[in-house]
């Protein structure tokens, strides 16, 4: 089994985008032992779907990235990929609350930062200027958030992003084009492993906030582990669909 994990941010405030330090701690320490290799996102790509492995992604760009994830990766020389809302760069996460649960007011790394970490191994890629929501906007819109993370991360780092991931997971056919001809890899937050199928523009990614539970990701790549997966996706689904006929 090939996957892409989705972290956002490691701390104790218990939100629906958060793992704990301990929990982190666990997952990373697992990684490193485990026969699972870990693998940077472009490599995962090239795998044979039967080779368990996974890339390790955070969204957002948070400050306890540097403090919390970061150290335990580098230690065990875990790659990892981080994808920075540009225009939110050393502010806050002052976009629209999360669908889906309360999401706790939380610090953005500034652009030196940014810079120390990738001279450290990090790589870094695009996630929109503003951490719109691509399907609400026209494709004039679209290729500015898409077009001008990309440059800001290429001016203030000297390296062009290849990998970019939707805001909230979200996005449709025009969204979709154009980060198809910008990016060679972006991620959406659909809930499976990936597949031979999938193209590199829109790939699925396990969000490990269902992953946190007593040898939920221990059990990667097995029988129960797919089933899991299956029928929280199901329920992932139903719940989308419900909050979207509410807020209509």
């Amino acid at each position: 089994m090939r996957a892409i994990l989705t972290y956002h941010a490691v701390d104790d405030t218990g939100s629906v985008i958060s793992v704990t330090p301990a929990v982190f701690e666990q997952h990373v320490r697992w990684l490193a032992a485990s026969p699972v290799s870990v693998v940077s996102l472009e490599e995962l790509l090239t795998l044979p779907d039967e080779r368990d492995a996974v890339a390790i992604t955070f969204d957002d760009a948070f400050t306890n990235f540097a403090k919390e994830a970061w150290p335990r990766l580098r230690e065990h020389g875990l790659p990892v990929t981080l994808f920075v809302p540009t225009g939110f760069v050393g502010k806050t996460n002052a976009w629209d609350a999360l669908p889906g649960g309360a999401m706790p007011t939380l610090a953005i790394l500034d652009w030196a930062s940014l810079g120390r970490l990738q001279s450290e191994g990090v790589t870094l890629g695009a996630h929109s200027r503003t951490h719109a929501d691509l399907r609400l906007l026209e494709r004039e819109a679209i290729q500015e958030e898409v077009l001008s993370s990309i440059a800001d991360i290429s001016r203030e780092t000297g390296a062009r992003p290849a990998a970019f991931a939707y805001p909230y997971g979200h996005w449709n056919a025009l969204a979709a084009s154009v980060v198809e001809q910008s990016c060679a890899q972006a991620c959406t937050t659909a809930l499976r492993p990936l597949g031979r199928s999938d193209k590199a523009h829109l790939l699925p990614r396990l969000d490990v906030f269902y992953l946190t539970g007593p040898a939920r990701l221990e059990a990667f790549g097995t029988f129960g582990f797919r089933r899991y997966l299956e029928l929280r996706g199901r329920v992932r689904t139903v719940g989308q669909w419900v909050r979207t006929r509410l807020h209509r």
